[in-house]
């Protein structure tokens, strides 16, 4: 359910719109009618990349990650990792009104005390300690912010929990990935009632693309898990319920334009910067 009211407020026309989940839980979003876009940062994979004949080192982003926070009404801004920046994330995040942290290589097992498992895969030191920095800076200043597939493992070891490493280990089928690279697994997610996730994504049973390989084996402080996949229970959303939006999901989003999660986001970055300017 939607409920509106308008008011003025330094002589603009503003819009407080209310999303009622099923158990009540309510999220405020404040609109101007005409606002500045959000600017939404999106985390960089750190990786080699071929185009033209040259293969280098790269910082880049898938595009589907682009073009669905554009389509929700965002401005996406692609951070690369510094030295200066994981120092202190606080100069980058005041230029943010919300931030998204990408699917990607596995995180380096050492930040939550663990050998490698065989199975995971090279890592990039620099953008693991860039987007652990960021997680727990953000949480600090209540920034919206939002975590998908690794970026929800991200979010999970700087709140202090594990990672699985290897899901399959433990599965008697792997629904998780697609059967080849490049090819995501559709299955469903079941979503607590009432929860952010559910607010987000528009109901309480998902339809999903996944890929990957890791999950959540010990929930981070102050975590909630707030969605299961169907079928083998795998964990897969989290989010920080004292938080405006602290939410990581371990399906993509942003490979389906009928995904409403993302939209959600961009909606909450918005609001977060009126009331910020208010």
């Amino acid at each position: 359910m939607v409920k509106s009211t308008r008011a003025e407020r330094d002589g603009a026309c503003v819009v407080l719109t209310t999303l009622v989940g099923a158990a009540g839980r309510e999220v405020a979003i404040l609109q101007a009618d005409v606002t500045r876009i959000p600017n939404i940062g999106l985390t960089c994979n750190v990786e080699a990349v071929t185009y033209i004949g040259w293969t280098e080192p790269a910082a880049m982003v898938p595009l589907t990650y682009v073009t669905a926070v554009e389509r929700a009404g965002g401005r996406p801004l692609l951070l690369a990792p510094t030295a200066a920046d994981v120092r202190d994330p606080g100069e980058l995040l005041a230029l943010l009104d919300g931030l998204l942290i990408t699917g990607g290589s596995d995180l380096d097992p050492a930040h939550y005390g663990a050998p490698a498992h065989p199975s995971t895969a090279p890592t990039s030191a620099e953008r693991d300690a860039f987007e652990l920095a960021l997680v727990r800076a953000a949480a600090e200043r209540d920034l919206p912010c939002l975590g998908i597939c690794r970026g929800m493992q991200v979010l999970n070891v700087a709140y202090g929990g594990a990672l699985d490493q290897h899901l399959p280990d433990g599965l008697a089928e792997d629904i998780h990935r697609g059967m080849e690279a490049g090819v995501f697994a559709d299955h469903r997610v079941a979503v607590a009632t009432g929860s952010l996730a559910a607010v987000a994504a528009g109901g309480t049973d998902v339809a999903v693309k996944s890929f990957h390989h890791q999950g959540v084996a010990r929930i981070g402080d102050g975590l909630r898990v707030t969605a299961r996949a169907a079928g083998d229970g795998t964990v897969e959303a989290i989010e920080d319920e004292t938080r405006r939006f602290m939410l990581g999901v371990l399906w993509h989003p942003e490979e389906d334009e009928a995904d409403r999660l993302i939209g959600a986001f961009v909606q909450e970055c918005r609001a977060a910067a009126a009331a910020a300017r208010a």
